[in-house]
């Protein structure tokens, strides 16, 4: 009996052991991926919540890790440098970079129409830089928005000699221009606004109002992996297009449940999320992206925000859209 008793403690010892190997051998199936944000979490983040949340990136063989960033800038210097995987982070802050010699690309265009502009009160009647000269304007310090600063004001016939200027760290941007304490804040309008719109309602200036017409959020790989890690490009990517096109299914609700659900001690505010959210999702397509697959990059825009940041210089001469965007992970049906 004893001999017996031995014998099935054994065997429910090796049973368990198959089980927990088993489970290991399933995770080492994973292929693990740490993404970085551009910011703490918002509204633009909800595809990537929802993807975790819902399992889609496990479903595809992908062990996701998702970390709030410190500026677009600095997600797409962590991603050339090895530190991260794939970068969620402002095009617009990437092309200077590539023309500096950062070697990444984006594999995948969300905000493709761009948010970037000057946040003015609603009830200003402010629609022109021109109109703010004389104004106190907060520029945030090291962000994807304030590289383009003075492309901006040149574009709009201003230059910061026409302002006092205000450089801040981010995290301020947004106490100092809702307590009153400048006129207006550079930043991307559909982040901004919500945030803003109980203390002090907001409108943007754009960026595209003055013909300078940037590309917004995108995936930022380093550009030597492309082939090399095709297989977990094309399958983060395909579950971002199936993310998407979820939500602007009728979805978004559930995308906002996921955010707040997968950083629940950040202390979210549901309004401000879903404001964001709903702010940015018709920017999402230009002229050139209708009727393409979520996600894929027109040359034409390319061309135009090119031609825009090598007029102030902020991109060389020699660089052509194919160096900044690839379509290769975007399938066409």
């Amino acid at each position: 009996m004893r001999i017996a008793g031995t014998l099935r403690g054994i065997g429910a010892a090796l049973l368990l052991l198959a089980l927990v190997m088993g489970g290991g051998a399933r995770a080492a199936d994973k292929t693990k991926v740490v993404i970085a944000t551009d910011f703490v979490p918002h509204g633009m983040h909800a595809g990537l919540f929802l993807a975790k949340h819902k399992g889609w990136f496990d479903e595809a063989g992908l062990d996701v890790e998702i970390l709030d960033g410190k500026g677009s800038a600095t997600t797409i210097q962590q991603v050339a440098a090895g530190q991260l995987d794939i970068g969620f982070a402002q095009l617009a802050a990437m092309a200077p970079a590539i023309s500096n010699g950062v070697p990444v690309i984006s594999v995948m265009g969300f905000v493709r129409a761009g948010d970037n502009g000057m946040m003015v009160p609603a009830d200003s009647g402010w629609t022109t830089l021109k109109q703010l000269k004389g104004k106190k304007l907060a520029i945030p310090a090291g962000s994807a928005t304030a590289a383009f600063a003075d492309a901006f004001f040149k574009a709009g016939g201003v230059s910061r000699s026409d302002f006092t200027i205000v450089n801040l760290d981010t995290s301020a941007l947004v106490a100092a221009y809702a307590s009153g304490g400048v006129d207006g804040a550079l930043s991307t309008v559909a982040y901004f606004a919500p945030i803003v719109a109980d203390k002090r309602p907001s409108k943007g200036i754009l960026f595209s109002s003055v013909g300078l017409n940037v590309p917004g959020y995108g995936l930022v790989v380093r550009k030597n992996e492309l082939d090399s890690r095709q297989d977990m490009i094309g399958k983060f990517v395909a579950v971002q297009q199936k993310t998407w096109n979820y939500i602007f299914a009728g979805h978004k609700d559930e995308a906002i449940d996921a955010v707040l659900a997968e950083r629940a001690g950040a202390r979210l505010d549901r309004k401000i999320i879903a404001g964001q959210l709903a702010l940015y999702m018709p920017l999402f397509d230009t002229p050139a992206t209708k009727g393409k697959p979520l996600g894929w990059q027109a040359e034409s825009d390319w061309e135009s925000a090119l031609k825009a940041m090598k007029e102030v210089n902020m991109v060389k001469p020699e660089f052509k859209p194919a160096d900044f965007y690839t379509n290769r992970f975007i399938p066409m049906k």
